[in-house]
This record gives C-alpha cells, structure tokens and sequence, in this order.
C-alpha cells in the first residue's frame, strides 16, 4: 500500500493502486457521493487567500475562505489529519479535526479520500504553532476522484522524457515547470502588448496553403479533397503578409504556428510559435531598432534583469546597444583575412582545416555558410546583429546599394542560436522574379514546375506595388528559451513533439 506521504512503496504497484481506488468508487457512491462532483461556486485563489490573511486579527476573528485545489500530501495523525492543497496559484495547508469536522465526515475524508484527488474546502485561516498558514476545514465536497497516484512527491517525475510526454504530470509535481509556463504566456502577452503600443496590428493568415512559400524549410503535405488539389501547412507567413503591404496595411505582425517537417532536437520542433512584423517605409535597421527594445522590454517587464543566466554558466547581458557586425567580418575572423581573396578550390580547402564537411559540389555560398553556422554562429552568446548576408542566402530581401552580392538584413543571434532574421524587403517585382527564377533551377527536380514552386499571385501582387519596408520574424520558442534559461526548446512547449513509442 501506499505510505503516509502518499507514495509508492515496495509492497504495491501502480495497478494495485488503481484497482483499490476504483473499488472505492461503490463506496463513496454508498456514501451519496458523485465521486466526480459538480460545480463549485465561491472558490477563491490560494494566493489571494494568503495574501489577505491578516496575522494581527485575533482568534475571535474568523478569516473565512473557500478553495479547491488537488491534494498533493496527506498526513494522518489520530483524530487529526494534514494535508496540501494545490491549484493554480499556489498551496496552502488544510486542518481536519474529528472534533470540528465531525465523525462521519472525519473518516469518509480518512477511508476515501486520497492523494491526488479534487477537493474542495470551506473554513477559516489560522496559523499553526509552527507559523505555517493553515485552513482548518469546516465543510469539504469530494470534486474529483484520482484513480492514479501521483509520482512520488520529493522528486516528482525524475525521466525528462516522461516529464514531455505526460506534461500533465509534470505541472502537478514540478513548480519550476508551471512558473516557466506562465512566464511563456507572460512574454507572449508582453509581445502582443508591446506591438500594440507601437501602432503594429494583428492579423491572421492562412496556415493551410498551395505553396509552400516565404522560407526555405521541407514542408509538411496534405490534400484538400474538395478542390481536389495538395496542400501545405504553412513553413512562413511572409508572402502573405506582404500582400497586406500591397493591400494598404502599413504595420502588421502575426504570431501564430509554422510547420516545416524536419528534424526533432533540443533547438528545433517541428511545429513552433513564430511571430512576423512588417513595416512600411522602415527598413531592416528599424527592424533592429524594434527587435532591441521590444526583447529589453520584456526582460525587464517579465523576467526582471536584463542579465540572464544559463544553466551552462553563460551570463546573457541584453543591456543595449547590441554589437552589429558582417557576415564577411565574422568570417574573416574564423577562417582568415584572406578568406574572399581565395579561389573556389581554395575556400573548400580552407573550410575542410577548419573541419568543415564540404565538397567541390557545392555551391560557393553554401561552403562559406558552412563555416558561419558550424563555427561561428554557435559561438555568438552576446546579443549579435550579424548583417549583410550572402545574397542567395534571403531571396526575398533587398540588395545592399554597394555590392549587390550580398543583401540588407541580419539575424540575431544570442546564446548561439538564431532568435530573429529581419531584412529590408524587396519589393522590386522584376529582381524579385529572377531570383525566384534563379532559385528553382538551382533546387528543382524533375517534376517540379514554376507553378508548383513558384508564388505567382505574390510576384503578381509586387508589380501593383509594395512599399519599401523593414519586416522581421522572431522565433517565439527560442526567445522563451534565452529569457528563461531554458536549456531545451521541449522544456519551453507544453507538449513537444516526441518520436512514437513501438
């Protein structure tokens, strides 16, 4: 059987533990109990109770509160019982007396109430001996009957991948997980607070869509059997978005999933949170601007210091101005000042010393990229605005006016991970189409058409004109992660994607 505290012992399992509860049920429905109650009017938060509780009021003085919560611990100790009562705000100890309560419903609570179960509870604050706040119950009403046990409670639920698999579980036992989540949604109502203060609307795109445009990401099919045509959850909202340019709409964003079916790891799910901003008349630079002060604000707001620890001793200090520095710069300090002075045989030689998995196969670009994301993205901890990319990198952005190889962009990097790309956009109808053109003869296969890789309707909509604007994507997961110290993006999604048990 299960001990005093409620946890496992030896002698019996989870099954045996699930079996007796289950008998329990004929008994408290003797008993002319629900065993799964009804609605329960007046609850108030145990924070609130706590915060109300007046320590210099008197016993005379009855400091009456109503709550319902789960029970996470129950001591039982004569003709007196302890136990936690938890909800959503936090937890508060309960005082059962035989003598107060009454015998009958002294050992109903005793015989079938257990860990885990949905109670609730009316009586009045006092504090113990011990100065623990506690309520000593004059009424409780069985809500919801547990027919499993809780992990055990010192140590809650020791497998991570349990912890991600039945979440559920891991915010009844683990307070550190539920303080993250509502510092999540925290940062999102932050987010949403901040862009409304700056004159930016919400708006809503399709996630369900033709083509698979706005990004360069594997993305996940499906088929719309009522049109009798493919279909694709959306890798990006960017060509949508700037429709809305086209449209008039001068400052918008989106928050809201993306789907790109591609590997699962401690930096990448495959469905993830992603908001877009697009401004009019800005440019990537008003994008940094905005990027700056809207991840200061909430450090500041939600977390509370601008100087973020991790778990692996990095201190991420947010305090601004952020560096801003090229491609080509950073690239030179890895791989050597010479680096873009050698031929292309001797930029694959260069990138195979520095341990590079590269070959004469490749593109140009992509033996130079390998050497950023390999060696130097990783290692940019401080807030880095890595600007003017190598153009065929961002199709969808705008060349730099002095050198058309390469175009106005960044991406902020921090803690070793991209958070956000923002470019200056390219609303140049007839550029924009040969490098569309120039990406789907370097990537098609052969039964790839124009039409089936190819945004016709956006280029359409750039040749009715789009003004020059800033616009920018911030990975939602991965910012969560850098405010919070999370050390996997699994720790920051309520429920992750997990590989299938077989």
């Amino acid at each position: 059987m299960s001990n005093e505290n409620g946890n496992i012992t030896p002698e019996i399992n989870e099954n045996q533990i699930f079996a007796q509860r289950v008998a329990k049920l004929d008994d408290i429905a003797a008993a002319g109990v629900y065993p799964f109650g009804c609605r329960f009017d007046g609850r108030q938060e145990i924070a609130a109770c706590r915060e109300s509780f007046n320590p210099d009021a008197g016993e005379d003085v009855e400091q009456h509160v109503t709550v319902a919560g789960r029970l996470t611990a129950i001591r039982a100790m004569g003709k007196s019982i302890f136990a936690d009562l938890q909800d959503s705000s936090g937890k508060i100890q309960l005082y059962l007396g035989k003598g107060s309560l009454g015998e009958e419903e002294f050992d109903f609570f005793k015989k079938m109430v257990d860990i885990g179960d949905i109670v609730g509870i009316e009586g009045n604050m006092f504090l113990t001996r011990m100065g623990e706040l506690t309520v000593k119950v004059k009424k409780f009403s069985l809500l919801t009957k547990s027919l499993r046990p809780l992990p055990e409670k010192y140590h809650g639920l020791t497998n991570v991948e349990q912890r991600y698999r039945q979440r559920y579980l891991d915010l009844i036992t683990n307070a550190e997980s539920r303080e993250m989540f509502k510092k999540r949604f925290a940062i999102i109502r932050g987010i949403r607070k901040f862009m409304e203060s700056k004159g930016f609307m919400e708006v809503e795109t399709p996630m369900l869509q033709p083509l698979a445009g706005g990004a360069n990401a594997n993305p996940f099919k499906t088929f719309y059997e009522a049109i009798n045509s493919p279909m694709y959850m959306r890798i990006a909202p960017e060509l949508y978005l700037k429709r809305l340019l086209v449209g008039g709409f001068e400052k918008v964003f989106e928050l809201n999933r993306n789907f790109r079916n591609e590997g699962v790891s401690r930096r990448h799910n495959p469905e993830f949170t992603m908001m877009e901003v697009y401004q009019a008349y800005g440019d990537c630079r008003t994008m940094m601007d905005l990027v700056e002060e809207l991840v200061t604000t909430l450090a500041e707001t939600v977390i509370g210091t601008l100087h973020i620890k991790h778990p692996n001793g990095n201190v991420i200090n947010l305090e601004r101005p952020w560096r801003r520095v090229t491609y080509r710069e950073l690239v030179e300090e890895r791989a050597g000042k010479d680096y873009f002075e050698l031929d292309f045989k001797g930029k694959v030689a260069r990138a195979k010393e520095l341990g590079c998995d590269v070959n004469e196969s490749m593109p140009e670009f992509e033996v130079t990229n390998e050497i950023y994301e390999k060696l130097i993205e990783t290692t940019l901890i401080q807030p880095t605005f890595v600007m003017r990319m190598p153009a065929e990198l961002v199709p969808l952005a705008k060349a730099c006016g002095d050198d058309k190889s390469v175009v106005d962009v960044f991406e902020l990097e921090i803690n070793g991970q991209e958070v956000a790309p923002g470019y200056s956009e390219l609303n140049d109808p007839i550029e924009q189409r040969r490098r569309f053109a120039e990406q789907f003869e370097r990537t098609k296969t052969e039964n790839d058409t124009w039409d089936d890789k190819v945004d016709e309707d956006f280029l359409v909509a750039l040749e009715y004109g789009m003004p020059p604007a800033g616009g920018m994507g911030i990975g939602i997961d991965r910012l969560v992660m850098m405010l919070t110290g999370a050390e996997s993006i699994r720790d920051v999604l309520l429920f992750p994607q997990m590989r299938t048990r077989k």
